[in-house]
């Protein structure tokens, strides 16, 4: 299980990185991920910190946290069950978002 934690973290990073890139920089500060079961699904609980930077920060990042809880996050073998954004701050340069998410594994 520990393989599928690691698969799931890698491919959540992947899928935030994918709303940012391109429009601004994604620095990745700190991610915690651990396993989590239910009767019936088995998956992962992460929590992530991460900033945004660049000229257009703000604006990426607002629109960032206001489309996070319906955006389409494609992940192979995983798919996000819960996302929640647990702070926004403004910083030098950017913007730190905090969030936690549940994915589960895609039978």
């Amino acid at each position: 299980m520990p393989g599928a934690v690691t698969d799931a973290t890698t491919e959540l990073l992947r899928a935030l990185r994918g709303q940012v890139e391109g429009r601004a920089e994604f620095v990745l500060e700190k991610v915690t991920s651990r396993r989590w079961a239910s009767i019936t699904f088995t998956g992962a609980r992460h929590e992530v910190r991460f900033r945004i930077e660049g000229d257009e920060a703000g604006e990426v990042a607002g629109r960032f946290v206001a489309g996070a809880a319906a955006a389409e996050f494609a992940m192979r073998g995983h798919l996000l069950a819960d996302l929640a954004v647990v702070a926004e701050e403004r910083v030098p340069g950017g913007v730190r978002i905090a969030l936690e998410a549940l994915t589960v594994e895609d039978a």
